[in-house]
């Protein structure tokens, strides 16, 4: 019997979410994605303690393209062993200043393109607030293609979707916690909140023949995953990875195109924040999201200012 991570990819592409380059290699998925949270994880790794030296050469005390270089040292090094794409992302503290992540994604994509790689393997991630969004649709007419996280909303995916953004990433783990926390109860199968979250943006973005691509993230569990197999991608930690690798259960399909999908629907900035202040859970989830990546991008800015 083939293992479940093996049925999943028949309908699903599988994204590693880490920034450790030996546990992508070990789990062999198509795409990988970072944030400041891995970034900071991946710099206490022993093996990556020249590619953070190497990114303060030469900087002359500029903490932030230090930080920049960091990002796209570790994304080459993932990209040697994925065949996909590498998503890198633009500084959380900059998430309601759409020219200063524009001016960001821009060093970013040099950065890469001075590395000899170019933008077709590339995805700039921003977070989906309307700032955000507003620089990711920038982006997409430049030919750089966007990646729009910390996604908890209906009217978040709506936007993104209206701007023409190429990926986003719905968090599934982040909105059961809340959901479980507020009301006590320990969500599972159909009945998890974020798989429904999820679920809805799918069936929305099909029926209405949107191309942005949807890509469930932020699993607690394999339950969660299992729930969304037929997802465009999922982006899944290695741990998790490899426990579906183990297990050699039948895996069925929950996610086709086909299924019945709301009215496509058009939000201007006012209709956009009125949303967001209605629905409570995306409103904290967001908010909490940029706060502890902005505290994880101070942590790693602070050891290489040390090295600066």
């Amino acid at each position: 019997m083939t293992s479940k991570l093996e049925q999943l990819k028949r309908f699903t592409t599988v994204v590693a979410d880490t920034g450790d380059f030996e546990a992508i290699a070990r789990v062999k998925p198509v795409d990988a994605t970072t944030n400041p949270s891995l970034l900071l994880k991946a710099a206490a790794i022993p093996a990556y303690a020249e590619l953070l030296n190497a990114s303060v050469t030469d900087c002359k005390g500029d903490v932030g393209l230090a930080s920049d270089r960091f990002g796209v040292a570790v994304g080459q090094e993932i990209l040697k062993v994925i065949p996909g794409r590498i998503s890198t992302e633009v500084d959380a503290r900059l998430s309601f200043d759409t020219e200063a992540m524009l001016k960001r994604a821009h060093r970013l994509i040099e950065l890469y393109d001075k590395a000899g790689i170019g933008r077709e393997r590339v995805l700039i991630k921003i977070a989906s607030t309307w700032e955000g969004i507003r620089a990711a649709e920038q982006l997409e007419r430049e030919g750089i293609q966007t990646n729009l996280t910390l996604l908890f909303s209906f009217a978040q995916a709506v936007a993104c979707a209206e701007a023409g953004v190429f990926l986003i990433s719905p968090f599934v783990g982040r909105i059961y916690d809340w959901y479980k926390k507020a009301n006590g109860t320990d969500y599972s199968g159909a009945d998890d909140p974020g798989v429904q979250s999820v679920t809805r943006i799918y069936n929305y973005y099909k029926a209405n023949d949107y191309k942005t691509v949807v890509m469930g993230a932020s699993f607690r569990n394999l339950n969660q995953i299992e729930q969304l197999a037929g997802c465009d991608r999922l982006t899944i930690s290695p741990d998790l990875i490899e426990k579906l690798a183990a297990d050699t259960g039948k895996l069925e399909r929950q996610l086709t195109p086909g299924h019945a999908g709301e009215a496509r629907q058009s939000l201007n900035e006012a209709q956009f924040r009125w949303a967001s202040n209605e629905d409570a859970m995306a409103t904290e989830k967001l908010a909490e999201g940029i706060r502890q990546f902005a505290r994880d991008q101070e942590k790693l800015e602070a050891l290489l200012q040390a090295k600066l």
